[in-house]
C-alpha cells in the first residue's frame, strides 16, 4: 500500500517530445535553437490551445544535463515580473545585515543551460523583452547598476507565445528573435482524434504513457547533443554564405542580423541532419524559419513567406553563385537589344503599378468605398493630461512599477527605495547606540519608491466618413492621416476602436481591440457618403468609453474626432452635436479633434466642437510631427 507522503513525493512524467502529433516546424525550431542556442531563440504565433507550452516542457527533458549534474530547467517569465526579478539585483539582505554588497542572480540565472518560457511576450513590456534578446544572443548577462557590477553566464532556448489578436509585438522586436512560427490546430479529422487519443492516455497514466515513448525521446536527446558537440565543425561555404546574402537581399530586410541568424540556422540544421557542410536544402529550411517575420516593415504588412518567392529568390541565388565563380564574357556591342531605349510606360503608370490602383469603389446611392490611403506620416504626440496608473505603454504619464523613481514616500509605493531608506535611518544610528557593524533599521525607516512612467491608453477613433469628408483628395488625406495614427497607436501600445459616422446613424467598426492589423483591414472595408450625424457619433463613444471602464477601469480613454465640423441631417442637427460633445466632456473623456476643413472659406465648426468637447484641437495638415513639433494634449 502507498501512503500519502510516497504519492506526494512521486512527480508524474511529463508528456513526451515524440508523442507531439504535427506541429512539424515547431518542433524542429525549437530542436535547431537547443542545437545552436546562439540563434536566438523561437517566437510561436498563434492561437490557444495548440500544444505551444506541451511541446517546450517536452523538449526541455531532451536537453543534456548542466555542468553541476543536474538537469536542464524549465524557467517561466511572468508577463508581470520587474526587471529586477528578470536580471537580478542588490541583495538587500546582506546589504542590511552585513554591511556587504552582493549581487542576487535573477531569472535569466536560472534559465542558464536549459528553457526560459515567456508565455504572451507581446504583453511584456517592450524593455524587459529586449533584455531577454540580449541575453539569449549574448550568452551572457551584465549588470551595470545599484552600486553592483555583475556578469554571468545564460546561454538558453528562449521561447515567447503569442496570440497575434491581443496585440503584436513592434517590428524592431520581431527581428530580435531568431526563428518565428505560426501554429494552428489541424482542420484533418483523423489528426485531431490522434491528439485528443494521446492526450487522453497521458491523462490516465503518465508514467506509462511516458515509458511507450522513452526509447524515441531518448534517442533524440543522444541526437542533439551529438548535434550540439558537432555544429561547431560544420563547414559554411562560400558559395552558401553567397546564397544566403542573396536571399536576404531579395526579400530587402533590414540590417545583417537576418544574415546571421539564416547562417547560424542553416549551419544547426546541417549538424542536425548529421551533414559536415551547409548545402541548399539546410539554408531553404532556415529560410523558412528565419524570415517571414522580417518581412514585415510596419503592422500592417502581411506575416508569412510565399513559396513561390521563396523559390524565385533561392534561382536567383543560384544564378548569382554561377556569374560569381563563372568569368563574364565581354558584352556583344552589335548584339540584340544593342542601342535600344528602355521600355516607356503609359503617363502615371509603371511596370508595377496600373492606372486603376488606388481608385476608391462605388456602391449604391453614391455610396463608396475607402481605397488606397493617402500618405502615411509620422503623426506629432497625442497626450492625455494628468497621470494615471494603467497598463505599460508609451503614450500619456502614468504611475508605474517599472518608470524612473521620481520621489520617496512613507506610504507603500512602487518597491523599496534603497537610498531613502538608509537615509532615514542614518539619522537615528547614534540614539540607536550603532558605533560599528551593520546598520540599525527600524520599521518607520522603510521608504517606498513613487515611479513614473507611460501607458497606453485606449484611442477611440470617430471619423466622419459622410458626403462632405468623401471627396477624393480629402478622403485620401484623411485615410492616410488615420493610418499614420494607427501606427502610431501600435508603437505606442494602446487599444483602438473605430465608429464611423455617416448617414443616418453611428457603427461601431471596430470595438476595442489590440490588434492594429483588425483596424486597417476594417477602415480599408469603410463606407463612406451620405449625411453627417455627428451627435449620434459622440454619443455612441461615450456609450463605448464608459462600457469600457467597466472592463478596465485604469485604462484611460483618448477619444480623436476626426470632422470638418459640417454636421447634417436634420435642422437641428449641430447643436444636437455641441450637446453630445457636451455630454462626452462631462463625462470627463480626454479629447482631440482633428479638424479636417480645407478650402478658402472656412467655417470652424470642427473648433467648435473641440470647445464643447474641452479638448484639443489640430489641424489635419498640422498632425504631421515633420511639419509641426510639439505634443498635442486632450486639455484646450
Amino acid at each position: 500500500m502507498r501512503h500519502n507522503h510516497d504519492l506526494a513525493a512521486h512527480e508524474p512524467a511529463g508528456f513526451p517530445f515524440s508523442a507531439i502529433v504535427g506541429q512539424d516546424r515547431l518542433r524542429l525550431a525549437l530542436i535547431l535553437c537547443a542545437v545552436h542556442p546562439g540563434i536566438g531563440g523561437v517566437l510561436v504565433r498563434g492561437e490557444k490551445g495548440t500544444a505551444k507550452s506541451t511541446v517546450v516542457r517536452a523538449l526541455t527533458a531532451l536537453l543534456p544535463e548542466v555542468a553541476v549534474g543536474r538537469r536542464a530547467r524549465l524557467v517561466e517569465l511572468p508577463v508581470g515580473a520587474t526587471e529586477d526579478r528578470v536580471v537580478g539585483s542588490l541583495d538587500l539582505e546582506k546589504v542590511l545585515r552585513d554591511g556587504e554588497r552582493a549581487f542576487q542572480p535573477g531569472l535569466l540565472a536560472e534559465a542558464h543551460q536549459g528553457v526560459l518560457y515567456v508565455d504572451e511576450v507581446n504583453l511584456l513590456h517592450d524593455h524587459l523583452v529586449d533584455v531577454l534578446l540580449d541575453a539569449s544572443a549574448m550568452g551572457r548577462v551584465h549588470i551595470e547598476r545599484d552600486g553592483v557590477s555583475h556578469s554571468h553566464p545564460a546561454r538558453f532556448v528562449l521561447v515567447g507565445t503569442m496570440n497575434p489578436e491581443e496585440g503584436e509585438l513592434r517590428p524592431q522586436l520581431l527581428d530580435r528573435f531568431g526563428l518565428a512560427v505560426d501554429v494552428a490546430a489541424s482542420r484533418d479529422v483523423d489528426v485531431r482524434m490522434q491528439v485528443v487519443r494521446r492526450r487522453l492516455d497521458y491523462e490516465r497514466d503518465p508514467d506509462t504513457f511516458a515509458a511507450r515513448y522513452a526509447e524515441q525521446d531518448a534517442e533524440l536527446a543522444r541526437q542533439i547533443s551529438a548535434a550540439r558537440d558537432a555544429v561547431a565543425a560544420v563547414e559554411l561555404s562560400d558559395t552558401e554564405l553567397r546564397r544566403i546574402a542573396s536571399l536576404c537581399a531579395s526579400f530587402d530586410v533590414e540590417g545583417m542580423r537576418a544574415d546571421l541568424v539564416l547562417a547560424r540556422t542553416a549551419t544547426a540544421h546541417a549538424a542536425w541532419r548529421g551533414a559536415d557542410a551547409v548545402t541548399e536544402e539546410d539554408v531553404r529550411v532556415a529560410a523558412e524559419l528565419t524570415l517571414p517575420h522580417r518581412r514585415r516593415r510596419d503592422p500592417f504588412d502581411e506575416p508569412g513567406l510565399d513559396e513561390q518567392q521563396l523559390d524565385d529568390a533561392l534561382e536567383q541565388a543560384d544564378a548569382d553563385a554561377r556569374a560569381h565563380d563563372e568569368p563574364e564574357p565581354d558584352p556583344d556591342p552589335d548584339g540584340p537589344g544593342a542601342g535600344e531605349a528602355p521600355p516607356e510606360y503609359p503617363s502615371g503608370e509603371s511596370k508595377n503599378e496600373s492606372p486603376e490602383q488606388g481608385s476608391s469603389g462605388s456602391g449604391p446611392e453614391g455610396e463608396r468605398r475607402v481605397g488606397a490611403p493617402g500618405p502615411q506620416f509620422r503623426t506629432r504626440m497625442l497626450e492625455i493630461p494628468g497621470v494615471g496608473d494603467g497598463s505599460p505603454g508609451r503614450r500619456s504619464r502614468s504611475r508605474s512599477t517599472r518608470g524612473r523613481s521620481v520621489r520617496t514616500t512613507t506610504e507603500p509605493g512602487h518597491g523599496l527605495h534603497l537610498v531613502g531608506t538608509l537615509f532615514a535611518a542614518a539619522e537615528h544610528q547614534v540614539t540607536r547606540g550603532r558605533t560599528n557593524g551593520p546598520i540599525l533599521l527600524a520599521a518607520n525607516d522603510v521608504r517606498g519608491s513613487l515611479r513614473e512612467g507611460r501607458e497606453g491608453n485606449l484611442v477611440l477613433f470617430v471619423v466622419d466618413a459622410s458626403g462632405s469628408m468623401a471627396a477624393r483628395d480629402r478622403l485620401s488625406a484623411v485615410t492616410g492621416a488615420i493610418v499614420s495614427l494607427l501606427r502610431d497607436a501600435y508603437q505606442r501600445r494602446d487599444k483602438v476602436a473605430v465608429i464611423t459616422v455617416r448617414g443616418t446613424g453611428a457603427e461601431l467598426v471596430l470595438p476595442p481591440t489590440s490588434s492594429v492589423e483588425v483596424a486597417v483591414r476594417r477602415l480599408r472595408a469603410m463606407k463612406t457618403g451620405g449625411r453627417t450625424p455627428l451627435a449620434e457619433g459622440f454619443l455612441r463613444a461615450r456609450e463605448v468609453v464608459l462600457r469600457e471602464r467597466v472592463r478596465d477601469p485604469k485604462r484611460r480613454a483618448l477619444v480623436v474626432a476626426l470632422t470638418d465640423g459640417r454636421a447634417t441631417g436634420s435642422k437641428d442637427a449641430l447643436p444636437r452635436a455641441k450637446r453630445a460633445a457636451a455630454m462626452l466632456a462631462a463625462a470627463s473623456v480626454a479629447s482631440i479633434v482633428v479638424d479636417c476643413e480645407t478650402g478658402m472659406v472656412r467655417l470652424g465648426l470642427a473648433a467648435e466642437l473641440a470647445r464643447d468637447l474641452r479638448g484639443g484641437h489640430v489641424r489635419l495638415t498640422e498632425l504631421s510631427a515633420q511639419q509641426v513639433a510639439g505634443v498635442v494634449r486632450a486639455a484646450a
